[in-house]
Formats: C-alpha cells, structure tokens, sequence
C-alpha cells in the first residue's frame, strides 16, 4: 500500500502541468499522503479511493473538474458547461442542432432533415449547410438570397456565399458570381476542389462552368421591374458620394470631386438609404452534430442596386460567417458594408472562446461596431460547440431566426424572435 501511494504521488505531480486549476488541490493531497503514511494505513485507503476518482474526472476536459473543497463540501464548482446545462438540459439534448438567420423556414426544414439522415447529425453538417441554403436560393427568399433580386446599377443580380469547415478551418467562398444560380454550391466545390479560399466574378463564373455548373441569366421580370423603377426615379437612393453631377438627382455617370472629409452619418443621410431586411438580407446557417462538428454558411445577393462590383460580408471569413469546432460558430446579417470592416462573427466566436455565453459575445460583437456607426442595421447569432445560442440585434424591433434541434417542446423546429438593441440601451437578448 505505502507502494501504491507512492504511485499515486508521481501521477499527481504529472498532472500538475497540465491543470493549473487543481494545483493547490494536489500540494493539499501530497501533503495527506505524507501524513497519512505516517500515522493510518486506512486513511491512506481512503485518500487513495478520493484521489483516483478525481484523477478520472480529470480524462475528461470537457466536464467540470472537482477540487478538493468541492469534495469536501459535497457542492460541485460551477463552470461554463454547468451554467449551459439548466433546467436537466444536456448536451446530447441539445445537439444536433440547425439554425439560420431569419424566418427562413423551409431552409431550416430541409437542412434539419438532411442533418437527421445520419444518427446524431454525423457527417452530415456540410450537406445540411449547403442544400438548406441552397433551398433559399432557389425560393428566392425574400428577394434577397437567389437571383432574381437585388440588381445592381446595371440591373444585374450577382450573387456571394461562403461555406466553413470548423473542423479544419477550411474555406470555400464565391463573390459577384455572375450567371450562375447556385452559388452556396459553388462555394462548396471552391472548398473541396482547390487550395484556394474565394473566387470572384467572371473567373468564378469560369470555375463553376468547369465543374459542371449551369450558365444562365440571373435577371427575372420582377428584379427588372426593380431597376426600371429605380432609374426613372434618378436612380434614387444609392451609394455614391463625393462625386459629381449630384448623386442626389442624377444617375450619373459620376466623377470624384474634392471635398472636405465629413462623418460618415452625415454621408449616409444625403440619400436616406434605408438598410433592411427587405433590400439588404443573407441567409447564414449553422449546423452541429452530436460530436460538436461545425459547419456555418452564407448566401445572398447583396444590397440592391450596390455599385456593380460590390462585395458585402456574407462570403467574408469572419465577417459573414465563422466557426471552430474547439468553440462554436456566429453569422451576420444586415448591413455588409459596416459589419465586414469588424469581422463580427469572430469576434463573437472568440468572445465565446474567452468565457462568454453565446448571447453576450453576439452583444459585444455587435456594441463594437455601434459605438462607431449609430445609425447601421445587423443582426448576430452565435452557437456554441454544446448547442447553446443566443442573438443580438441593432436597427429593427426584432430580429427573427429559426432553430432546429432536440430540444423543441413542440417539435424540433422553431421560430424565435430577439428585441433589438433601442439606441445606447442595453441588448435584450435571447439565450437557451
């Protein structure tokens, strides 16, 4: 027995430079076996039983880890993953899960069925993340994801997404696509078929082509009907500034004039562009299995009659969308121009990362860019790896997302709404 104590005393000292949390705990238990060896045999017994339970805690880096004072005192430390699990939740209860921004039902239906084709949702979050956005795509949802919608200046719908591989960081991302339909899927082929990130305009267009995709006119009646009305509305509102003739009467064709700087509100109110859902909307999707396997994706086809050229954040890293299997996942919505310049959805995921719940990081994303631009409109989810989320809103009553997951009381799918931030007033927020 003195032999086996011994023992047990080499792997405590191992273990110390691996959990810096239970240090003091291991000073404590050494400091037993010593006197324990010294004085009762049975004491030794029972310290070795104690010892050996907490070392078997500790395989398991996920779970809350017992100390010695918990021990004694019979109360468990609380920790992030405690905190998570209310209300006799788990996270097997939690996970698989599908959530996307906006009430986008049918997409979140078919990636949630997709994601069930296997047990648990394994190996299947790629195939949900794209064929549920594809599914936007091809209803054309809201106007704003899919052709058929958001012309530009020139009356051309052009289309970005992205997909993220959080198991291997890896990126497949297509921008300003031009003729071709599904662009989620083409993202997914740059992802699986090249060591690139992101293909842009016609070379990606070229690219899909090569990989057996359709080209076809992106224009509909109704995205046709949208640019008439515009410009012979001179071409009102739109996103020039700084230029002339006047942006504010006139269609151009528009030159730089000097000007002295001016606030970037100022700016924006020349024309009272009003982003919204309506005419400047994406669909981001996240899908986890039961393994915490995460993929997030985008579609959409930008702010409609954006400057042709116009890249927003929807098939930015980090902007967009954003996702790592050791911490969660975040997308975006809402008014690109701004957000990408704060890459919010990593910033939420890395919010998450340091500590935070889900609902809290979406609010420090989102604060970041208020404090600088009072007056833009943008939406957050962030997920973490066990299933729990939450969302954060700015610029709109509410915001609406849907979620699929075990842990519906009336079904697995669900529609959820968040109040949105009401100027320098704390976020309310939703959180499971």
């Amino acid at each position: 027995m003195r032999l086996d104590c011994l023992h047990l005393k080499a792997k405590l000292d191992h273990f110390s430079a691996e959990r810096e949390q239970i240090a003091a705990d291991q000073r404590l238990l050494v400091r037993l076996l010593q006197f324990t060896m010294k004085r009762h045999l049975k004491a030794c017994l029972w310290v070795l039983c104690f010892a050996s339970t907490a070392l078997s805690s500790l395989a398991d880096t996920t779970s809350p880890k017992p100390t010695l004072a918990s021990a004694f005192s019979g109360k468990s430390k609380t920790t992030a993953v405690s905190t998570a699990l209310k209300a006799n939740k788990t996270a097997s209860e939690l996970l698989p899960m599908v959530i996307n921004t906006w009430n986008f039902t049918a997409a979140n239906v078919l990636a949630w069925r997709i994601l069930k084709q296997s047990k648990g949702g394994l190996r299947q979050t790629r195939n949900a993340v794209v064929e549920g956005c594809s599914k936007c795509e091809k209803l054309q949802c809201d106007r704003t994801v899919g052709y058929g919608g958001s012309p530009d200046e020139l009356g051309e719908t052009t289309l970005d997404a992205m997909v993220m591989d959080g198991a291997t960081m890896e990126v497949g991302a297509v921008a300003g696509l031009r003729r071709i339909k599904d662009a989620i899927k083409v993202a997914r082929h740059v992802l699986e078929h090249t060591q690139h990130t992101m293909l842009v305009g016609d070379a990606a267009s070229a690219f899909a082509n090569a990989m057996g995709f359709e080209s076809e006119s992106l224009v509909t009646p109704e995205s046709k009907d949208m640019w008439l009305q515009w410009t012979a509305e001179n071409c009102q509102p739109n996103f020039w500034k700084n230029v002339h003739p006047d942006p504010k009467v006139s269609c151009g064709p528009y030159k730089p004039r000097p000007t002295p700087l001016t606030r970037w509100k100022e700016d924006r109110a020349r024309n009272e562009y009003e982003i919204g859902r309506k005419n400047h909307d994406t669909i981001g999707m996240i899908a986890i299995d039961v393994e915490s396997n995460i993929h997030a994706g985008t579609s959409t086809n930008g702010a409609r009659h954006k400057i042709p050229g116009r890249v927003g954040d929807s098939p930015i890293p980090g902007a967009g969308a954003y996702a790592d299997n050791e911490v969660g996942a975040a997308v975006a919505t809402g008014d690109g121009d701004v957000m990408m310049r704060f890459l919010p959805s990593l910033l939420a995921v890395e919010a998450m990362r340091a500590g935070k719940p889900p609902a809290d990081a979406a609010e420090e994303s989102l604060r970041r860019i208020i404090r600088h631009h009072k007056d833009f409109m943008g939406a957050l989810i962030a997920v973490d790896r066990l299933g729990r989320y939450g969302a954060a809103c700015y610029g709109l009553d509410e915001f609406p997302f849907m979620v699929s997951s075990p842990a519906g009381r009336d079904g697995p799918t669900r529609l959820e709404t968040v109040k949105c931030i009401a100027g320098q007033d704390k976020v309310n927020i939703v959180s499971f």
